[in-house]
This record gives C-alpha cells, structure tokens and sequence, in this order.
C-alpha cells in the first residue's frame, strides 16, 4: 500500500484486521520501501526512534526487514543488504528476509555442456563467499528461495546454510508451487533453518501449462493465499511448521495482479486465521 504512509497503513490494519499484531517491512532491492527510508534512518536516531515508535505505540511489532533483491551482481542491492542490516541492529529487529541473489542464467538446471561447471565456479568464487562473510552479520538472514537466485531450491538453499547458524529461510510455498516441490516436505527437511515464512499461493493455468511448461511464466501466477489452495492446504502448513520447530510470524505477502492490495490482504489473514492455529498466526 505505497500511497499511504506507514502510520495510515498500521490504523487500516487495527481496524480491518485486528488479529494482526507483527509486521514486515520492505527496504530497497526489490522490495517497496515506501514506508522505510532507509538511509534517513540510519543516519538520525531521532527520526529513527520516532519511527519504531510510530509502529510500537499501536500495539504493533516489527518482526522483520525486507530487502529481497540480487545483492550479488546489482551493486545497489548489496549496499541496500548491508545497510538493512544495520538498521535492523539498531532497530532490534532479528530477521532479515533477503534472496541469495545470482546469475539467473546459472539458477535451475544445466541446459548445455559446461554450464554445471560454470555454477559450481560461480559457487565457489561468487556465491559462498559472499554468504560467509555476512553470515556473522548478528541478525539472521532468511532466503526466499526463486528460481533467478542461486538459491531456489531445498538442495541449493543447504549448500548455503552450511556456512553458519546466522542464515536460514524465509520459507514461502509460493516458490515452490510453481516448481512442482511439495512445501510441506520442503518444511520437514529444512526443520530448524526456517527462521520466517510467507503466505503466498500460486493458481496455474491447466491449459497454459500443458503446452508451454511451468518455465514460461505465463502458465502460472503468484494470488491471495486461499486462491490455489483452501483452508485445510493451510492449515496443514501451519501443522508442519510447527513440527519444524517453527513458531514465529507468518506474514502476508502481497503480490496478486487480479485483487487489490487491501482486498487481498484482508482475505489472506482471514484465511489463515482461520487456518492455522493462534500461536502460529501474526
């Protein structure tokens, strides 16, 4: 909701959505960051007090920093990676949701010879070290896992959750739909590195992906939690999280081209409401 502020957008919520009490907040890369400024932030700890007050004062909690982008090969979006980091030290927030970043070209299977050697190289020379410097960054950083970033996958996303305690995933289903992975077993091997998770579907078009596949992204598209899968799809990915040992926020994320943000969002969280159980639901 970029054309309201973020104080408009916290007393839609309390009123609309009273159940919601944790929110997250995108800063840079490819996330909206209309409502953090996140430069400004840093430099004034005035305004940035003022600022998580803004948010504290309404019985809201900051539950984590948004900043998905390819930090790896846009330099924009590294900066904006690690000055999210310290904000959200000098915020208090303990998570970060980011995307491991890459070269889409090497994400999601070698088509030609020599292209497994140029991921692996890519790995090696790009990837894993960038990951292990900011893996002792002290807050901890969750992936999304998309095809387009290193990371896309359960297999890749492990090679990067090896380097230490401080990075985890952002387990979002949506990803995962589109890619014919089941994310509840997704959930199962990944327990004890979900450190956040969205709620996001995906509705595929039958006809649009018997012909052309689920790598023409016009077979598929990311909707309103609720709109692919019903109630008892949730509810059971609620179950599963916690069985993970996952207990934190689910947070709704807007990204549904046929539905207004407000529309959307209110849908998803009576959904999920209703659907997951209340020490799950944020």
């Amino acid at each position: 909701m970029p054309e309201r502020p973020l104080e408009g957008v916290l007393d839609w919520l309390a009123v609309e959505l009273p159940a919601v009490r944790d929110v997250e907040i995108g800063t840079g890369g490819y996330a909206p960051a209309a409502h953090c400024d996140r430069e400004r932030l840093l430099a004034d700890d005035g305004l940035r007090r003022d600022w998580l007050v803004s948010i504290e004062s309404r019985d809201f909690r900051l539950a984590a920093l948004n900043v998905s982008g390819n930090p790896l090969e846009q330099p924009e979006h590294d900066r904006a990676l690690r000055e999210t980091i310290a904000l959200a030290g000098l915020l208090g927030v303990e998570r970060v949701v980011c995307m491991s970043g890459g070269r889409p070209e090497l994400s999601g299977g070698a088509w030609f010879p020599g292209v497994e050697d140029d991921v692996e190289r890519y790995w090696t020379e790009r990837v894993l070290p960038y990951w292990r410097e900011l893996a002792a960054s002290g807050v901890l950083l969750c992936f999304e896992l998309e095809p387009g970033a290193a990371a896309f996958n359960v297999s890749t996303v492990e090679r990067l959750l090896e380097l230490g305690p401080g990075l985890a995933v952002n387990l979002d289903p949506s990803h995962f739909f589109w890619q014919s992975i089941d994310p509840l077993a997704a959930i199962r091997r990944l327990a004890g590195r979900i450190g956040f998770a969205h709620a996001k579907d995906t509705v595929v078009d039958p006809e649009r992906l018997a012909v052309d596949g689920r790598l023409d992204r016009t077979a598929w598209r990311y909707a309103t939690a609720g709109h692919g899968r019903g109630a008892d799809w949730w509810r059971d990915f609620g179950e599963e999280l916690r069985r993970a040992g996952y207990d934190g926020v689910v947070s709704v994320e807007y990204e549904d081209p046929q539905v207004p943000a407000e529309a959307s969002v209110a849908e998803a969280a009576q959904v999920l409401t209703q659907a997951l159980a209340e020490e799950v639901v944020r």
